[in-house]
């Protein structure tokens, strides 16, 4: 990822393919289970986070907005996750989300092209900004430098450490902070990546909104059923009052 963006993107652009196809291949093959959903979203939001992990580095000035967006992304899947299992019951799926709770959340999950759609273009957007970390200089004003030869060597050598030891882990690195500049400065044409942004956007920030919308009816979901149980418990006690 830091090094090699046309390698990483196309491995990362088939990783969401392959997503999009291990539930249908699970459901022909008759081996769906509920290890396989929970684990389908746990890679999911894994996999997301690395990538807006990497662009809070490409892009400081912008670190608090890709923090907040890993944040939502893994709070809501979790809470609509375990919202369904304790609510709905273990055979229900994440996917079967009623219109009478949301009207949004029952088209996004049970349509399967809005829900390819939404995903696919979702990624496409942040794939786009890593493409453009290495491309664009308006993101990136730095890249215009030129490095010397000799100082770029030096430079691809990294931190120098004394201790032994220490050495073999963190020595000489290809992955320190100026070699990483370095390696944006082979810059690729921006073109392509600008209108990858720029139609997948909208969708994106769709998609967001639909992850606050998750949270939002997870949460009601399970305070409904707390309000039960403790209904249904006597609580809260309430004590006699004096005569």
């Amino acid at each position: 990822m830091p090094l090699h963006p046309r390698t990483c993107s196309l491995l990362y652009s088939v990783s969401c393919l392959l997503d999009a196809l291990d539930g249908y291949a699970a459901r022909y093959f008759e081996q769906s289970t509920r290890f396989g959903a929970v684990l389908d979203m746990v890679t999911d939001r894994c996999t997301t986070a690395c990538l807006l992990v990497f662009l809070s580095s490409a892009f400081p000035r912008w670190a608090i907005l890709f923090q907040g967006l890993i944040s939502l992304d893994l709070a809501s899947h979790y809470m609509h996750m375990y919202a369904t299992l304790a609510m709905g019951g273990a055979d229900q799926s994440h996917k079967s989300v009623d219109k009478s709770r949301s009207r949004i959340l029952s088209l996004y999950y049970t349509n399967k092209t809005v829900l390819f759609m939404a995903c696919a273009l979702n990624e496409a957007f942040f794939i786009a900004l890593y493409l453009l970390s290495f491309s664009s200089p308006l993101l990136s004003p730095s890249l215009l430098q030129q490095v010397p030869d000799q100082a770029a060597a030096a430079i691809q050598q990294g931190a120098q450490v004394n201790t032994s030891l220490l050495s073999q882990l963190f020595g000489p690195s290809p992955y320190s902070a100026a070699a990483l500049e370095l390696a944006r400065a082979n810059k690729i044409d921006s073109f392509w990546p600008w209108v990858l942004a720029a139609v997948s956007f909208p969708v994106m920030a769709l998609k967001q909104i639909i992850n606050v919308v998750q949270l939002v009816k997870a949460s009601k979901w399970l305070a409904e059923g707390d309000i039960r149980a403790r209904r249904a418990a006597g609580l809260p006690r309430k004590k006699a009052k004096a005569n």
